[in-house]
């Protein structure tokens, strides 16, 4: 083998850009567990971000995703944990790369009484634009859902297992 600075050079370089995106993605899912709806949009691209997540509609801009984050994962009583795993990045050029994650979430719905717990498949594809990368699109399938209904003792009941409902809330 043959080794060169030009060659360490370019390996280092990819090695950071993996490494920024694995703190860009560690940012976002963060955000949403802090709702801090403004980090939120600051790891998603400025212009064109597409977001699609299973059992919600699809976005078609940062800003109407993080509307429906607030209204929705922002409010008291609202208790999300978002743990992603086995990170596989690819660049595919010097300023684009893809991505997949693995998702452990759950949430905690006082309001409902509920706890929501799913496997999540997610697929982005990142840009760096302006010295920085950026989210700009970012897709999820669920593969497994585990609903409880919590009653006033405290004692829970399973509602959904196995396959998510149609749409994210509903169960």
């Amino acid at each position: 083998m043959n080794i060169t600075i030009e060659s360490l050079a370019a390996r280092i370089a990819a090695l950071e850009d993996r490494e920024a995106i694995r703190e860009l993605k560690a940012r976002y899912l963060r955000g949403c567990d802090l709702k801090q709806p403004e980090v939120v949009r600051d790891t998603l691209l400025p212009d064109g971000a597409v977001i699609a997540y299973e059992g919600f509609p699809p976005f078609g801009s940062r800003d109407a995703f993080v509307a429906v984050f607030e209204a929705m994962g922002c409010q008291p009583g609202v208790h999300d944990i978002h743990h992603a795993t086995n990170s596989e990045i690819a660049l595919t050029g010097p300023d684009t790369a893809t991505g997949k994650w693995s998702l452990n979430f759950r949430s905690i719905i006082m309001a409902q009484r509920q706890i929501i717990s799913m496997g999540v498949e997610y697929e982005d594809r990142y840009v760096r634009q302006g010295g920085r990368w950026w989210i700009a699109e970012t897709r999820s399938t669920r593969t497994g859902c585990l609903i409880e209904a919590v009653d006033e003792a405290g004692k829970a009941t399973v509602v959904v297992m196995g396959d998510p409902p149609a749409a994210y809330g509903e169960g």
